[in-house]
C-alpha cells in the first residue's frame, strides 16, 4: 500500500529505509543467475563477499554467503564463473545498500551453457542473421583496417605483426577491449559501432587468442551478434578456437581460425602480388609477342601470294586472255561477213538472172504502149498503134501493122 506524503508531511530518511526493507522482506528467497565480478574470503571471516553481475545488462548486486556454503563449490567457482544462487534479499538499513544472503550456490555447467547457446543459435539463424547471401566480400586493398581485441594481447601482436610482413604500408585504427569477463560485450560492441562509423574503415577484425568455453561466452552474446548483423563494414572473426566457434564466428561475413589468420586473408602480400603482376606481364607480353609473330607470318604469307608477289602477271595473263578473245571474236565476225558476202554474191546472181534486163540481152524486147504498160498478147493491140520497143541496149518506136490475111494489126 502506498504511503501518503505530502511537502508538509515528509517521513524521515529511517522510515523510508524501514519500509524498503519491509518490501525487500516479502519478497522472499529467490534463484538468481549472473557472473562473479569480485570474490573476497577473508581470513578469520565466517562471512564470504561476492559480487554478481548480470552479462546481458550493466547490473549488479552483492552477495554474501557463509563459508561452509561457499566451501561447497569452492573447487568449481572462480571469478568470472556463472553460477545460480538460492538467496534471499536482505536490505541494510543504516546503509540504504541492497543484498542477497545466499544459502546455496551452483556452478553452472558447460553442458548447461552450450545448450542455451544452442537455443540461441537456432533463433538467430531462423531470423537469418547466419545466412550466406549477407556475407559480404573484403576488399582487396583496405585502406584502413579496424582491429578490436585485448590490450597488448598476443591477439595484438599477431595481427599488427603478419599484416606489416605482408603489407607495410597496411594502416590500423586498433581498439583496445575486454575480451572476456562481464565489461567485454559492452566494450567490444562500442569498440565495432565506433569503427563502424568510420569512413576510412574498409574491414573490421575482432581478435582473441582462443580460451576455454566459458572465456568465449562474450562473443556468442545475444547483443554483440546483432551489432555485428547490423554493420555496414566487413567484420572478420578470429577468435582463434577451432573446437568451439561463438556465435560472432557464423554472424561475420568471414572467420578466421586464428588472429594470424585473419591477417593473412585481410591484407594481401605484397611479394605475392608483385610475383602475380611480373606474373600477368610477362603472360600479357608472351600473348602479345605470339600474336605479334602471327600477323607477321600472316602478312608474309599474304605477300608471298602471287597476286600481290607478280601482280604484272595477274595483268599478263589478262591480257593474253584479251587477245585469244578479240582473236576470236575477229576470226568469227570474219566467217560471219564471208558467208554474207557469198550469199549477197548468189543472191545478186539469181537476181540478175531473173531481172529483164538480162532477159532483153537474150534478144528478147518488151512492147509498151504511150501509158508504159507492157504489151503481153497480140489481140491487145490494133493495126496502127504506136507502140515503143525496149530492148537491151536501148529503145525504139514501132506502128503496128496488119497480120496476114485477118486485117487485125499483128505485125510491126
Amino acid at each position: 500500500m502506498a504511503v501518503q506524503t505530502t511537502a508538509e508531511a515528509p517521513i524521515p530518511v529511517g522510515e523510508v529505509s524501514r519500509l524498503i526493507g519491509g518490501w525487500i522482506d516479502r519478497l522472499g528467497a529467490v534463484w538468481v543467475e549472473g557472473q562473479i565480478t569480485q570474490l573476497s574470503r577473508r581470513p578469520g571471516f565466517g562471512v564470504v563477499f561476492l559480487t554478481l553481475r548480470d552479462p546481458a545488462h550493466d547490473v549488479s548486486v552483492r552477495v554474501t554467503c557463509f563459508r561452509a556454503v561457499f566451501d561447497a563449490v569452492a573447487d568449481v567457482i572462480t571469478e568470472g564463473a556463472r553460477v545460480v544462487v538460492f538467496a534471499k534479499p536482505e536490505w541494510y538499513a543504516p546503509r540504504g545498500e541492497l543484498s542477497l544472503r545466499a544459502a546455496e550456490i551452483r556452478a553452472v555447467g558447460v553442458g548447461e551453457l552450450l545448450l542455451r547457446l544452442e537455443k540461441l543459435k537456432r533463433a538467430l539463424t531462423a531470423e537469418g542473421l547466419f545466412a550466406p547471401e549477407r556475407k559480404r566480400r573484403l576488399p582487396f586493398l583496405p585502406r584502413r583496417v579496424g582491429l578490436v581485441t585485448g590490450r597488448a594481447s598476443a591477439a595484438e601482436r599477431d595481427v599488427l605483426e603478419n599484416a606489416r610482413l605482408r603489407w607495410p604500408a597496411v594502416r590500423f585504427a586498433v581498439r583496445n577491449v575486454a575480451v572476456q569477463g562481464v565489461h567485454a560485450v559492452p566494450q567490444v560492441i562500442e569498440a565495432v559501432g565506433e569503427l563502424d562509423a568510420d569512413p576510412d574503415v574498409d574491414v573490421i577484425i575482432v581478435a582473441r587468442g582462443g580460451g576455454s568455453v566459458e572465456d568465449l561466452l562474450p562473443f556468442s552474446d545475444e547483443r554483440l551478434v546483432r551489432a555485428v548483423a547490423a554493420c555496414r563494414t566487413p567484420v572478420v572473426s578470429a577468435i582463434g578456437h577451432e573446437p568451439d566457434a561463438p556465435l560472432l564466428d557464423l554472424v561475420a561475413d568471414l572467420r578466421a581460425s586464428t588472429p594470424t589468420d585473419a591477417a593473412k586473408r585481410t591484407v594481401p602480400d605484397v611479394r605475392e602480388e608483385m610475383a602475380r603482376v611480373r606474373q600477368l606481364r610477362d603472360r600479357a607480353r608472351w600473348v602479345l609477342a605470339s600474336r605479334i609473330d602471327r600477323e607477321e607470318r600472316g602478312l608474309a604469307a599474304a605477300r608471298d601470294r602471287p597476286a600481290l608477289a607478280e601482280p604484272h602477271r595477274m595483268v599478263e595473263a589478262r591480257a593474253e586472255d584479251i587477245a585469244a578473245l578479240m582473236g576470236r571474236s575477229r576470226r568469227t565476225l570474219a566467217h560471219l561477213l564471208d558467208r554474207a558476202r557469198a550469199d549477197l554474191a548468189h543472191t545478186r546472181a539469181r537476181v540478175v538472172a531473173l531481172s529483164p534486163a538480162a532477159t532483153l540481152r537474150r534478144g528478147y524486147a518488151v512492147l509498151q504502149r504511150a501509158d508504159g504498160s507492157a504489151v503481153r498478147a497480140a489481140d491487145e493491140v490494133v493495126a496502127g498503134e504506136e507502140l515503143r520497143a525496149r530492148v537491151a541496149e536501148g529503145a525504139f518506136p514501132v506502128t503496128v501493122g496488119e497480120r496476114p490475111g485477118t486485117g487485125r494489126g499483128g505485125g510491126a
